[in-house]
């Protein structure tokens, strides 16, 4: 079986997943793995974009690097990014022969989707000098949290899924944080308790993102942006990826970061439409706030495990209507709850057909959404993933 019917044959989503057996497996395993220098991404928004400017950035400076981000929108390989470009089919089944050689047969198959293809990048990355490593949902008991780290980045925090991570900010911020072994940056965070759980984590070295930035850095930044065109959230993912270049004691320059971009976070497709990946209410605030004062028909839909109401009415000063896209997905909420949520909030609703020249449109609600609008309503063989 080749690598992605392998991976096709096993489920993307668990009701309830075993937090030993990741640990377990690596343990037979780790003699046989070269791991590089890992700084490992935890947190709830903008891992995926903060590990881009960093992996972007060490890249430009002459170092190995790859960076494994997940999930994708239209093809596995946008997971795994190796010295400055997603790796091929070819990359990918190599490392799948090598990993079922390491790997018992009942091992190789009790193993989740996420946690096979984590053992795959870090064979795919084992001649790099850094792995740039986001988290999965968790943090302590996150597949990518069984390794070594040299430092952990930690965006912010906030809710989302609370059935595994905890029902409040504290103990969603402590399972977190808890994957920290010696070193981290936290980013600005909305909730004080991120804070006062990370002063309660004893023998450990943590800094606040502003520690580390200077004046000149903070100059750095704005003129980055700028010339990027990043949002202000996206500015806050820079500037932790800056504050992670000057923990490891790398000097950085505006251009190191012109390829660092990353598709589906605030992408503009076309004259008329944005999409973003974003799917709980930090991402939903972020996009207010960068499109404030603009006015858009939003295409959306939502996992049933999201609190989909709030994150409507976070969106609602930026929305004309809503327009629910209908995806195939066993996490997907049932397409009434949803209208009767938009119904509550006064916010005109219909099903999304097709785009019109003449409205603009805001993709939002999940990289499944993404996916499906991408794939059936618009030419994605234009767009650079």
């Amino acid at each position: 079986m080749n690598f992605q019917e392998y991976l096709n044959a096993k489920p993307l989503y668990y009701d309830e997943i075993d937090y030993s057996r990741m640990p377990r497996v690596y343990e037979k395993i780790k003699h046989s793995l070269k791991i590089p220098k890992i700084i490992h991404i935890i947190g709830t928004n903008g891992k995926g974009t903060t590990g881009r400017f960093l992996a972007t950035a060490l890249f430009a400076n002459g170092h190995r690097v790859g960076h494994y981000t997940s999930p994708h929108i239209l093809e596995f390989n946008e997971r795994i990014w190796l010295n400055g470009q997603n790796v091929s089919d070819e990359e990918l089944q190599n490392a799948h022969e090598v990993l079922q050689k390491l790997l018992s047969e009942e091992d190789a198959a009790s193993l989740s989707y996420f946690e096979y293809t984590t053992l795959l990048a870090v064979i795919i990355f084992k001649e790099c000098e850094f792995v740039v490593m986001e988290a999965g949902l968790g943090g302590e008991h996150d597949a990518t949290a069984v390794f070594p780290k040299i430092l952990t980045l930690v965006t912010p925090i906030a809710y989302d899924h609370e059935t595994f991570l905890g029902s409040d900010i504290s103990q969603i911020a402590k399972t977190k944080l808890n994957a920290i072994q010696n070193s981290a940056i936290i980013a600005k965070q909305q909730f004080s308790e991120v804070y006062e759980v990370a002063k309660s984590l004893e023998g450990k070295n943590i800094y606040r993102v502003d520690e580390l930035l200077n004046e000149d850095d903070k100059k750095s930044i704005e003129a980055i942006s700028k010339e990027l065109l990043l949002a202000p959230y996206l500015v806050q993912n820079l500037s932790l990826s800056i504050a992670a270049l000057k923990f490891l004691g790398i000097s950085y320059k505006a251009d190191d970061f012109k390829n660092a971009k990353l598709f589906g976070r605030l992408s503009r497709v076309s004259k008329n439409v944005i999409v973003d990946v974003g799917h709980n209410a930090l991402a939903a605030s972020s996009i207010a706030e960068a499109l404030a004062g603009e006015k858009f028909t939003l295409v959306y839909n939502s996992y049933r495990d999201k609190n989909y109401k709030e994150i409507l009415s976070i969106l609602k000063p930026i929305v004309l209507g809503v327009e629910i896209i209908e995806v195939v997905n066993q996490r997907v909420e049932d397409i009434e709850k949803i209208q009767n949520a938009l119904d509550d909030l006064g916010i005109k609703r219909t099903i999304f057909k097709e785009i019109k020249d003449e409205e603009n449109y805001l993709v939002f609600g999940s990289f499944s959404v993404a996916e499906k609008f991408l794939k059936e309503y618009s030419d994605e063989s234009k767009y650079t993933i």
